[in-house]
């Protein structure tokens, strides 16, 4: 129907009702009365007529959709039906001698809420009993039945012709929602119940609908929604819900970030700005997982200038763009430059024309087996690159240098691994004698960073598998870009120079569970999507070590980060190393790097 035959039908519905409302209600109000006021009651008619419709399109009665009629609605229909009774009882008051029929203004405006509500619910009820068709929905099980998880029901409802999706149950732990009902969809258990439910009222679908859930209650959740076939999905993040953004369209899967993610580390925030504000910042590496987050960390503090370091054009474009689309309008200046951290005069008179402030050293080569197959570039990029970027900002006076390391080089058994801690060393060596001062921060894997495993193993199933993984032991410990990123901000408010600072990353979590859940969580089971096991690759760890036993502060110096103690470098085996590996074949690199690391650990041991 059109607008306009709409809008007719619903003035000329509306003028019945108003106008033999009031008749009516004299006629229940005084059934044994005279006809002597009837020309009162017809002013009274004539004047609510009136009032209805000025005060209808007031609460705009005739733009509603009234097939998803909610309490706002009947609300507007309350006010309007009120004002046009008050003002017609005004008219009437003045014009029978300041004499009212209040018994007959009271029933009027009853009826007319009974009647003027009525035809318009009516379109509701008629659109959910015998227009809407459920056939070919998913039956969903909403997991929450709060605010959260009403509102999903309400979207599913009024989206009803969109969705694909059918609520017809809740599950909460609250007893007090325990057999109650919400916008007609039944509570019918708790949420160890889910399998249950899912199987006796042949559930295909599960939302997810509580923000305010900890990481270990969403894996709670997620192992008792695995133990079925249903597929599984989560409203978006609460920012999201409390802006108002959610629809039936946001809900997501369940990534395993938000599973094995964890509790993000408060940042102090002031000593950050501190430090930052106004400040020019150096991020080499810029276009990585961690430098691009780093950066977009920063920007928050609003620094006077960034350098976006790179040797990726393309990475660096993409970073460049994102910042500059969302910090275009403020007074930060960003400043992408394409360059290598191997090109030592190009990184010194970078250095030196910018003087920054604080420098993030994130450029790095950090696959293991490409590594092994590259040692010598493994060396130059992580070595070298370190050395060159190191030594410009003691030459040029920084204040803070931070160096992004990792578990890895903790009793390094692959290339990379050892790379990473000759880097350590070199940090180290430095923060000895420089004013600059120098820290590294180590942490594990990162989901979802390029090269990890997730990404990997979601194109395995996006093919049809097989899901490789390397060995059924195989453990890691893992933590988010965001998080990591905030540890390494965080550092540099906490160095006094020399210092290795961990995050307490919890527990390790093996490789192959971490892959059931992908598969589980992407739909589908390991009969679809098996699991083949590959053998460890060269170089690999079947456990990583984030400190070794000669290394460990037991106090963290700030929440979930734990500082190192410091070693004693042997700076010149360093430097003989980084002026002799090009005339080295990889064997006889792999051998000489191994040693190096290997004989600062046994003099660490033994002192």
């Amino acid at each position: 129907m059109s607008y306009r035959r709409r809008l007719l039908l619903l003035i000329l519905l509306d003028s019945i009702i108003v106008a033999f409302a009031i008749f009516l209600a004299a006629w229940i109000a005084y059934p044994n009365s005279e006809a002597e006021g009837m020309h009162v009651l017809i002013l009274t008619s004539v004047s609510l007529l009136v009032f209805h419709h000025i005060f209808a399109f007031i609460y705009k009665l005739y733009n509603k959709v009234w097939s998803y009629a909610s309490v706002g609605e009947l609300l507007a229909i309350i006010k309007a039906v009120t004002f046009s009774i008050i003002a017609a009882g005004i008219v009437q008051f003045i014009v029978n001698d300041f004499t009212l029929f209040r018994r007959a203004l009271i029933v009027t405006w009853l009826l007319h809420i009974v009647l003027i509500g009525g035809s318009r619910f009516m379109w509701r009820i008629v659109r959910d009993h015998y227009i809407v068709n459920d056939e070919g929905k998913k039956r969903t099980l909403i997991v929450g039945a709060g605010s959260a998880g009403s509102m999903i029901a309400r979207q599913f409802h009024y989206n009803h012709d969109e969705s694909e999706l059918l609520p017809v149950a809740f599950v909460d732990d609250d007893p007090s929602k325990q057999k109650m009902e919400v916008y007609g969809i039944p509570v019918l258990g708790k949420i160890d119940d889910i399998a249950r439910i899912v199987e006796n009222h042949n559930i295909e679908h599960v939302v997810i609908a509580i923000p305010s859930l900890k990481n270990g209650e969403l894996q709670r959740i997620v192992d008792l929604c695995n133990q079925t076939k249903a597929k599984v999905q989560m409203i978006p993040k609460l920012e999201d819900l409390m802006s108002g953004k959610i629809t039936v369209s946001n809900l997501r899967n369940v990534d395993v970030e938000d599973v094995l993610g964890r509790k993000p580390v408060e940042l102090d925030i002031n000593k950050i700005a501190e430090y930052v504000t106004g400040n020019t910042v150096m991020v080499t590496g810029a276009g990585g997982s961690i430098g691009s987050e780093i950066c977009r960390q920063l920007m928050k503090f609003s620094p006077g200038k960034i350098l976006l370091v790179g040797h990726g054009e393309y990475s660096i474009y993409n970073i460049d763009m994102e910042l500059r689309e969302k910090y275009g309008h403020t007074d930060i200046e960003i400043l992408p430059v394409i360059a290598d951290v191997q090109d030592r005069q190009r990184i010194f008179d970078l250095v030196e024309e910018h003087r920054p402030y604080i420098m993030y050293h994130a450029a790095a080569h950090k696959h293991v087996p490409l590594m092994e197959y590259n040692p010598h570039e493994a060396v130059k990029n992580n070595v070298l690159g370190t050395r060159n970027v190191a030594e410009a900002a003691d030459t040029f006076g920084v204040n803070t240098f931070v160096l992004v390391s990792t578990d890895k080089a903790v009793n390094p058994t692959n290339v990379m691994g050892a790379t990473k801690r000759v880097a350590e060393m070199i940090v180290q060596s430095l923060a000895q004698k420089s004013e600059t001062k120098f820290v590294a921060v180590r942490f594990g894997n990162v989901l979802g960073s390029r090269g990890s495993v997730i990404p990997l193993f979601k194109k395995q199933i996006e093919r049809g598998g097989p899901v490789t993984v390397t060995h059924p032991e195989m453990t890691r410990y893992f933590m988010t870009i965001p998080e990591a990123s905030r540890l390494v901000i965080q550092a540099g408010t906490l160095a006094r120079g020399g210092e290795i600072f961990v995050l307490d990353m919890g527990e390790p979590v093996k490789i192959v569970d971490l892959a059931r859940n992908l598969i589980k969580l992407s739909g589908y089971t390991e009969e679809e999507i098996p699991i083949e096991f590959s053998g460890i690759r060269p170089g690999e760890k079947m456990y990583e070590e984030l400190l070794n036993e000669n290394e460990i502060h037991p106090e963290a110096v700030y929440e979930k980060i734990y500082i190192g103690k410091t070693v004693d470098v042997d700076r010149f085996a360093v430097e003989k190393f980084i002026n002799s590996f090009k005339e080295l074949d990889a064997v006889e690199l792999k051998n000489e790097i191994m040693e190096i690391v290997f004989e600062e650990r046994r003099m660490a041991v033994s002192n």
